[in-house]
């Protein structure tokens, strides 16, 4: 399987077959280098919330709107809070989160959008980043699956949003998954085990977990958001685009895990242009 985030730039990777299919799409996810942050942030940190110079993160996401040509007025951003809220995103919504966190659409894991020249954004330093598009309908969208989304089902909100909502059908959506950390990086324990063994089931659990020591397991988070898509919703494999990046393996991104906390942040963001 090849690679489908390939590297347009030194700061940011395209989701190169969403790129082949309509050219107005720009969908993908920043890397840690082309910025101006210092010390454990080095360089390109997009996050605001992580104790980096806010005006270093300023800086980051100027030159990140430069390479991309998508006005920094234009980008919506969240309060990321681990949950399942999903929001939709109007025109008016413009800049919101985009050059403070104090602006950002409050409390919200997921956005979506049908307008065009809106730039949605979220913020990853491990955690798995979900990519929705409905070329049809003009619709698009991303969610911020961490464990506690993904167990709260926020990939399974998103296209029931679109199902119920915006009347999509399901043969239209297209769900990508980008760079996140990989099964043998990502340790949990017992309680998290029990959680998922609870929700879904020993057949899926036995899937998506391995025990790697005495009451630790190592989780495939990708693997379970992509399970549980499929299963849910019918989606068929040629539906999915997965990344088969790890945050925590390559130095071409911050980890939240293996930098021990004290890390920046990538940026998903996708967009649709008139």
């Amino acid at each position: 399987m090849n690679e489908p985030f390939k590297r347009y730039h030194t700061q940011y990777l395209l989701i190169e077959p969403w790129l082949q299919q309509n050219k107005s799409i720009q969908a993908g996810f920043t890397t840690r280098h082309g910025g101006v942050s210092q010390g454990s942030f080095h360089s390109l940190n997009m996050g605001f919330h992580v104790s980096d110079e806010e005006q270093s993160v300023l800086n980051n996401r100027q030159l990140v709107s430069d390479s991309l040509s998508f006005p920094l007025e234009n980008w919506v951003g969240s309060e990321q809070i681990h949950k399942a809220t999903i929001c939709k995103v109007k025109k008016d919504d413009q800049g919101r989160g985009a050059s403070s966190l104090h602006t950002a659409i409050e409390a919200t894991d997921g956005l979506y959008t049908n307008e065009s020249n809106v730039l949605l954004t979220s913020l990853y330093a491990d955690c798995v980043p979900l990519y929705f598009w409905c070329e049809p309908k003009g619709l698009i969208g991303l969610a911020h699956a961490g464990w506690k989304g993904t167990v709260l089902g926020i990939g399974e909100k998103m296209i029931q949003a679109w199902l119920t909502e915006e009347k999509v059908a399901i043969e239209d959506i297209q769900v990508a998954i980008g760079p996140c950390i990989s099964q043998k990086a990502y340790e949990v324990d017992l309680t998290l085990f029990e959680q998922i063994q609870k929700k879904y089931g020993q057949e899926l659990t036995n899937k998506v977990m391995i025990q790697h020591r005495s009451d630790h397991f190592l989780l495939d988070l990708r693997l379970l958001n992509k399970l549980l898509l499929l299963e849910n919703f019918k989606l068929l494999e040629e539906q999915m685009t997965l990344s088969l990046y790890c945050t925590y393996e390559d130095d071409l991104f911050f980890s939240h895990r293996r930098d021990k906390g004290k890390s920046g942040r990538m940026m998903s963001f996708i967009g649709q242009r008139d």
